[in-house]
């Protein structure tokens, strides 16, 4: 039986569905913006409503409200799960008709808009009388929650990096080490050690490995390195890991409207990346429609896949296979993952913004990350939890350091934060598609580059 990994990233059609569908809401959200939203109260005590779109972390919540309840009997709260297909349009819907949650879970991606039309909460005054210490938090995740005014609109409540997820029969029949697979190296030119690894790893269906004589590139049975889709702008489990080792960022500071596609040393490291489909490595974007990342895996049809840490405890899950992690290659200028961390915000509609409060505060409180954590299916945002989740997450038999040490070692990077973030990733998705898909060379995204400056100007 097929065990299918829910993500925080969803399929292209479904992407650029929302995409359309935030574009079509933005002009009645300015609407709101420009003629007032209702400033909702600040009661402390009443019925909240709290929304979330992760399954698979209901239960953790609910025993977090169980407990909170316990402590502040006059609240309570009641929580909502919709899938990820379904919850920014009903979140945006809610906003328009005065009906959105007190509290949410809340996107990096997301919230900078939020904050702008002024639909969220900022939280410095409260923060300012609590005894909140955001140095608590794993280095990095506090600050994504800062938004381009400088306030802060959420307390962060996990945080999440990528690494690599293969199968380690294959890796084994193909005379790859644990130890080699860990400490695999990368380079724009010829892709150092990674690709001999991937090219070792993919075999024709004549049992042809790619670095061999005679290899059929037109007939594969098992590719080295799997391919969900083509990135849109940031690339987080597709291809950042190895574009930012180059010294590259794709947008010059948080908040920043100068990009860089137009970067040399982007463009290099994509054009490698989409001849690996050339050499028969990877599949073409149009095979990849119709089966998820962890189906093919589990399916043989691919030997490695780049995927985020909130997905562990569900791979783990897959049948008839023996799976195993390792950290993303190290590049030109060492090893590079992003990292992001989702967070709880407030709505300015609340009618219980001090209750609101109360529970964002113990959302982020080690009470109820230390719950979390036990949960084995993310890492909570408080440092002092991360062994907690480690033991869990490591019940699943895989070695989860390869997703932790990167924070320990410095070696990651913040999920780029920009305002109209639907705009750029549907932009962006057109024209990685047509670069992934043979339709355009990586040299196009110099023009797309003006194309997405043009949206802030």
């Amino acid at each position: 039986m097929s065990t299918s990994a829910p993500s925080r990233r969803r399929p292209r059609h479904l992407r650029r569905g929302l995409a359309a569908a935030t574009a079509a809401l933005a002009l009645t959200l300015t609407g709101c913006a420009s003629y007032g939203v209702d400033q909702g109260g600040d009661g402390e005590s009443g019925t909240i409503t709290y929304w979330m779109w992760d399954a698979s972390q209901l239960p953790a919540y609910q025993q977090c409200a169980t407990d909170f309840q316990a402590a502040n009997p006059d609240v309570e709260v009641q929580i909502e799960q919709f899938g990820w297909d379904d919850y920014w349009n009903k979140l945006f819907t809610g906003f328009v008709a005065g009906s959105a949650p007190d509290v949410f879970v809340d996107h990096t991606s997301r919230f900078g808009e939020f904050a702008a039309r002024g639909l969220i909460e900022p939280l410095d005054e409260r923060l300012a009388s609590s005894d909140v210490d955001l140095g608590q938090y794993v280095p990095g995740s506090a600050e994504l929650w800062v938004g381009p005014d400088g306030k802060r609109y959420g307390l962060p409540k996990d945080f999440d990096t990528i690494g690599m997820f293969y199968n380690a029969e294959m890796a084994a029949d193909a005379g790859l080490t644990p130890e080699q697979m860990n400490a695999l190296t990368w380079n724009p030119t010829d892709g150092g050690t990674f690709e001999q690894a991937i090219a070792h790893l993919t075999v024709d269906t004549n049992g042809v490995r790619g670095d061999e004589p005679g290899f059929d590139r037109g007939s594969i049975a098992t590719y080295g390195l799997g391919l969900e889709n083509s990135g849109e702008a940031f690339g987080q489990t597709q291809w950042s890991w190895f574009t930012q080792t180059t010294g590259w960022s794709p947008v010059d500071e948080a908040w920043g409207t100068t990009f860089h596609y137009d970067d040399p040393r982007f463009q290099e490291s994509i054009a490698w990346w989409t001849g690996l489909v050339d050499k028969g490595y990877m599949p073409p974007l149009s095979l990849t429609q119709g089966g998820s990342l962890d189906q093919q895996l589990q399916a043989g049809k691919y030997a490695l896949i780049t995927n985020g840490s909130w997905n562990i405890a569900n791979y783990s899950k897959l049948k008839g296979i023996e799976l195993a992690v390792a950290k993303t290659p190290v590049g030109p200028e060492g090893r590079r993952t992003m990292t992001n961390s989702l967070g709880d915000s407030i709505s300015t509609t609340s009618q219980n913004k001090g209750a609101a409060w109360k529970w964002v505060r113990y959302l982020a409180s080690p009470a109820c990350q230390d719950v979390v954590a036990r949960g084995g299916i993310v890492f909570p945002a408080i440092a002092s939890t991360t062994p907690a989740a480690v033991e869990t997450l490591s019940e699943t038999g895989l070695d989860v350091t390869a997703f932790t040490d990167p924070i320990a070692d410095g070696e990651t990077f913040p999920y780029p934060e920009i305002l109209q973030a639907s705009e750029v990733q549907s932009i962006m998705g057109t024209a990685m598609d047509q670069v992934v898909g043979g339709q355009a060379p990586a040299s196009s995204l110099t023009e797309v580059n003006g194309r997405v400056e043009a949206v802030f100007q």
